[in-house]
């Protein structure tokens, strides 16, 4: 059996834990392994403030209070992403306002935005599926005409850049995921990239219950007590120390999972030549992490049938999204802004092919071949 994800795990993992639990003698959250993480990620990818969450989701939330976001507001984002990019603002009261994807990507068509604007317009919210960055140029120009937010859901782009730059970094906030299911996990976690000096303050507070606890132990007050709203966003150092072992060694995780990419990209040529299938582009300017390896098929039916074909060769493929305008909460809380060219005909194409670190040649060899087995009926 081919799995379609196995969580990473690289070795020294239990080793940070043991350290975490005997030694460190904190495993609450805000220890050792919690600002390791933190201060390899600002160093890494130069950015003011890392505060690592529970998850994307406390991210994208925290982000949305920074932001101010309040009932009446809208947010612009994609249809083709994630819950939680919606809930975060959603749970604020905002509405949200849903464009259409480009085809070539699946991130939003950086050319509809402008028109999604109106006077409640307070946010726009890129999405970069599968690790390959937005038009972020385009994005931030139009942020910056009309004074918007620009919060980055970059939940799958940890390690990918835009024209030099790492995804995260671009707007005043950015937003990861260390989910079980991403390049790099701590079972359940995330960050909160923060781009702006004038944030990080309040972030901190935010972060820790609405009280001024990160002032209390700098030795800034005296004491601490509550100052804000806010509620608890630090995952314990438990889960920081697994992800510690794992950022030591992004590069190798990165490099290994980019030939599997690389290897299903050129094994699969073929049939694209021919028609049957598409295969993901790069933009000019954008590397990306290798995050997920999909092929678009002609419909949804024989997706269906694709899916079945690889189960029955002990292959577990599936397939992503479904947008979440089309979805009961989104038909209550957001709006289609614009037509639907592209979102939900292009996921429905959509079929996510086996990978994560450790791969075997010879897997993605078999994968390869069930496909061409199907295409050759």
């Amino acid at each position: 059996m081919i799995n379609f994800n196995v969580p990473l795990v690289l070795g020294n993992e239990i080793d940070y834990l043991n350290d975490a639990i005997t030694l460190n003698k904190k495993i609450c959250g805000d220890g050792e392994f919690t600002k390791k993480c933190n201060k390899w990620i600002e160093e890494n990818f130069h950015v003011k403030k890392s505060l690592l969450t529970t998850s994307c989701t406390h991210a994208l939330e925290m982000a949305a209070i920074l932001a101010e976001i309040k009932e009446g507001d809208e947010v612009i984002m994609p249809s083709y992403t994630f819950v939680s990019t919606a809930n975060a603002f959603v749970l604020r009261g905002a509405k949200i306002i849903f464009v259409d994807i480009r085809p070539d990507t699946m991130n939003i068509d950086e050319n509809l935005i402008e028109q999604a604007i109106t006077k409640r317009t307070k946010a726009i919210v890129p999405v970069h599926y599968a690790g390959i960055a937005c038009e972020m140029d385009k994005i931030l120009e139009i942020a910056e005409k009309y004074d918007l937010f620009v919060i980055e859901d970059a939940a799958q782009g940890v390690m990918s850049s835009y024209k030099g730059k790492r995804l995260g970094t671009f707007g005043q906030f950015g937003c990861f995921s260390f989910h079980e299911t991403k390049n790099y996990s701590m079972g359940e976690g995330g960050s909160l990239l923060i781009n702006q000096e004038r944030f990080i303050e309040r972030a901190e507070i935010i972060r820790e219950k609405g009280t001024n606890r990160s002032n209390f132990i700098k030795g800034q007050v005296d004491k601490y007590t509550w100052v804000d709203l806010g509620s608890s966003y630090l995952p314990s150092d438990m889960n920081a120390a697994f992800l510690y072992a794992q950022l030591e060694e992004a590069d190798l995780v990165n490099n290994n999972r980019l030939n599997s990419w690389n290897q299903y990209y050129n094994s699969l040529g073929e049939l694209e030549k021919k028609g049957f299938i598409t295969l993901p582009t790069i933009p000019e300017g954008c590397t990306h992490n290798a995050h997920m390896f999909y092929i678009k098929v002609e419909n949804s039916q024989l997706r269906a049938e694709l899916i079945e074909h690889l189960k029955n060769n002990g292959i577990i493929a599936t397939f992503h999204y479904i947008p979440l305008h089309s979805a009961p909460a989104g038909l209550e809380f957001g709006e289609f802004r614009g037509i639907d060219n592209f979102t939900t005909k292009e996921s429905e194409r959509l079929v996510r092919l086996p990978l994560y670190f450790g791969l075997k040649k010879e897997e993605i060899e078999q994968v390869v071949d069930a496909i061409n087995e199907f295409y050759s009926k």
